[in-house]
């Protein structure tokens, strides 16, 4: 999830976010909604560069520290709660508030709002009656279905979760805590999308920062209070409501300031907002039409999810009640941390390549220069195959110390975690080129084809899905990890099918070749990771990097940093140019800080 114009949930561990491309359509949808009314498209840009250069290198810097934070977040979580059956609980009830904000409200608030703002934003009155008609009506919206939502819990979390008995009751008790975070999720979007319309984008950025820094001391004071789970082992049966409170209360919180730190910037725009009931002749209607597939195709994507939490919580629940640090079985909370991480280098490479890449695809696509389409979409899969082909190997061989960095000093759950994430690792550099190859759909102004594909990708996505449930509960989470990657092969395939015959050959042999290279060279850096893995006890049950966090912290950094030194030199090797593309840019705006000579 970017920091475009499209709805931001940064707070979350998810699931991979295939609905993604859907959300990337909005720009595209903005630019025809204008033409369609005979308005002027929003530019890509500010006028002042300044400015705007100053405003992304401040939001690169916040996405970047809450990223990191949001490791840290994982990271003392796994503390406080890994190898627990209440980790497997906790992690399912917290995960609810994001899709069903996703499915009820997110499409709604990317494809249908959003351009709408933007376009509202340039009026003589900075579009002050519009926004105040549009708050008076998101946040009515979305306070009565954050209201039913809440008041349905005990359904909900039974129909969406396999948890029973004392699991489901722990489940509805988090979600009384949980569920409210629909409301401020809706809130944050909403202020957030009129600040960046009115070219306000730091605070925006920076505010997921605040909400990771009072999740972690929400888990610190937890852990002082409560214990960690190595020290203390936490069931459904000696759960307490002061740990609940700590638990769940502060990561509703940290949502909360999430979205409130917004308040003040959105009043310093001087809008003059007030309660307005009505939004006859704003042209939602002609957005919404306009918009259709690009919600259907959000919708699609986040009903496949809530099959994948009912079958995920099926393992967790197969867990009697009292299990801790000894169960065999891996269940949703090694799940999450998986393909959290799994979906990391995606989230920091090929998202902000494509989103470079974007502007210069739907300039050509509106001019009809499919010869510089196509020119700029092998760009940018190249581009990003250098890093996201490394990330893959990587992420497969230094699984057992990611793992470890997760699991909360319980060697099993991190043992659990680096086998589902090493089978998600193998089709990461897929995933991100489907959401390439959609984005140039996007970018041809194209969302009945995203849609249709993305119903044949949950179509194939959830019958894998439903067939790993009926794997023996130790193993449903690594057959979710095999359905997963053998899906990230299926949505590229579809997606280069339709563009295929759509642009022609876009040069899918020498993207190809390139890609090969890249294996070679990251296969290269992999065996010397895996050889220096040894030095660190990858081998043994009882060796170094098994034993502790600290000592997994040691192992990645000293490890990855010599696999990313050899891939390095094996790419200069192979004489790989695309390298330069992904470096030079970097020198470049190193160099430009740099205080000039004489």
């Amino acid at each position: 999830m970017s920091n475009e114009q499209r709805v931001r949930i940064p707070a979350k561990p998810a699931f991979p976010p295939s609905n993604a491309p859907a959300r990337d359509g909005a720009r595209a949808t903005g630019r025809r909604l204008a033409e369609v009314r005979g308005a002027r498209p929003a530019p890509d840009v500010a006028p002042d560069r300044a400015s705007t250069a100053r405003s992304s290198a401040s939001m690169a810097v916040g996405t970047l520290i809450s990223r990191i934070l949001g490791l840290v977040k994982g990271v003392v979580l796994g503390i406080a709660i890994a190898g627990t059956t209440v980790a497997d609980v906790f992690t399912g009830s917290d995960y609810l508030p994001n899709i069903i904000f996703l499915l009820v409200a997110g499409g709604v608030f990317n494809a249908v709002l959003i351009p709408q703002i933007a376009k509202a934003s340039r009026l003589p009155d900075k579009g002050s009656e519009f926004i105040s008609r549009l708050l008076t009506l998101g946040v009515a919206g979305l306070l009565a279905l954050t209201v039913i939502v809440t008041a349905l819990v005990v359904p909900i979390m039974g129909t969406f979760t396999s948890f029973s008995g004392g699991q489901l009751k722990l489940a509805i008790t988090f979600g009384l805590f949980l569920l409210p975070q629909i409301f401020f999720y809706g809130l944050y979007s909403l202020l957030g999308q009129i600040l960046n319309a009115h070219n306000a984008f730091r605070v925006y950025a920076w505010a997921p920062v605040a909400n990771n820094v009072v999740a972690i001391a929400g888990l610190l004071v937890f852990i002082a209070v409560a214990g960690s789970s190595r020290a203390h082992q936490h069931t459904v049966d000696n759960w307490t409501t002061t740990q609940t409170l700590l638990l769940a209360g502060t990561a509703t919180l940290g949502i909360v300031v999430q979205s409130l730190v917004l308040l003040m910037p959105v009043k310093r725009l001087g809008l003059r907002l007030r309660p307005r009931f009505g939004l006859r002749g704003t042209g939602l209607g002609v957005t919404a039409k306009i918009a259709g597939w690009t919600v259907g195709t959000m919708i699609i994507g986040q009903l496949s999810y809530l099959v994948v939490l009912r079958v995920a919580t099926i393992s967790s629940a197969s867990k009697p009640n009292g299990a801790a640090g000894g169960s065999g079985v891996p269940g949703i909370y090694e799940f999450n941390r998986a393909t959290e991480l799994y979906i990391m280098p995606h989230s920091i490479i090929a998202l902000s390549i494509a989103t470079v890449m974007f502007t210069a695809m739907a300039r050509a696509a509106a001019a009809h220069d499919f010869s510089g389409l196509r020119s700029s979409l092998s760009a940018a899969l190249r581009t990003t195959g250098v890093a996201t082909v490394f990330a893959s190997i990587a992420l497969i061989v230094l699984s057992g110390p990611l793992g470890m960095l997760f699991g909360g000093n319980s060697d099993l759950s991190g043992r659990q975690i680096a086998i589902t994430l090493a089978i998600l690792a193998i089709g990461a550099p897929f995933f991100s080129v489907y959401f390439i190859l959609n984005r140039v759909l996007y970018a041809l102004e194209d969302a009945r084809t995203p849609f249709v594909i993305q119903c044949m990708v949950v179509a194939t996505s959830v019958t894998m899905v439903l067939a790993s449930a009926a794997l023996p509960p130790p193993l449903i989470i690594y057959g979710l990890a095999v359905s997963y990657t053998l899906n990230n092969f299926i949505g590229p395939f579809l997606s280069h099918h339709y563009l295929k015959r759509r642009l022609g050959n876009y040069g899918g042999g020498l993207i190809l070749r390139v890609y090969m290279r890249f294996l070679a060279a990251a296969l290269v850096a992999g065996v010397a990771g895996e050889a220096a893995l040894r030095a660190f006890g990858s081998a043994s049950p009882d060796g170094f990097m098994w034993t502790s966090i600290s000592a997994s912290l040691v192992t990645l950094a000293v490890v990855g940093s010599a696999m990313a030194v050899v891939y390095f030199v094996m790419l200069k090797a192979l004489r790989v140019h695309e390298l330069d593309d992904v470096v030079a840019p970097l020198l470049s705006r190193v160099r430009s800080r740099m205080p000039s000579q004489g």
